[in-house]
């Protein structure tokens, strides 16, 4: 760990990356970070390669040290209305909304985005495992995310989403199995195997 770099050395560039894209609860989240020209860290990389611990313990490091990120969720309603895919991009576009500093450039996580206003961008596949901004947006919109849906495991603990976190897991499809659906589940997502007379 420790390779990534900046897309650009000197312009000022916005990373953004989503999470939650393949789950069955829950709503899809994106994160859009400016990292600083000199920023370093050891251990920043994709948010799926890392620790649930060592992701909690970047994500303050990266929103102080950060001059401005957002993060912004598309819940199951709005993502069941326009499909997964527009709900990713929505979700990037809403945390771009959110930055407060110039970016004259954005680097986004994948192979499909939309224009945002007239700022250029390049999508990059497994961009988070190589560009640090991409990265950084990986761990805030994992951590905010997971936060949400421990919360929601609150309201809902038979379906043990402060573990899987909405996930297709097999215990997962045994609680929806056993319980039906939640109005935070995705409606418009196969929740089960062999789903078409499951109560929605």
């Amino acid at each position: 760990m420790g390779g990534l770099k900046r897309f650009y050395r000197f312009l000022e560039e916005a990373g953004t990356d989503e999470a939650g894209r393949g789950c069955l609860a829950g709503p899809v989240t994106a994160a859009a970070i400016v990292l600083p020209p000199d920023f370093k860290n050891s251990f920043l990389t994709d948010s799926k390669q890392l620790t649930e611990h060592k992701r909690e313990l970047l994500r303050p490091i990266l929103e102080e040290q950060a001059p401005s990120f957002g993060v912004s969720h598309v819940f199951p309603d709005e993502i069941d209305e326009i499909n997964i895919l527009n709900a990713s991009i929505r979700a990037m576009h809403r945390a771009l909304d959110q930055l407060d500093c110039p970016v004259k450039f954005i680097i986004v996580d994948g192979n499909r985005f939309k224009p945002y206003g007239n700022i250029p961008f390049e999508c990059i596949i497994k961009g988070d495992g190589k560009y640090l901004s991409i990265a950084g947006a990986s761990v805030l919109a994992k951590t905010y995310r997971d936060a949400y849906m421990r919360q929601l495991h609150e309201e809902y603990p038979m379906y043990n989403w402060a573990q899987n976190k909405g996930y297709p897991t097999k215990e997962h499809r045994e609680a929806i199995k056993k319980y039906g659906l939640t109005k935070y589940h995705r409606k418009s997502f196969k929740q089960l195997p062999t789903q078409l007379k499951l109560d929605v």
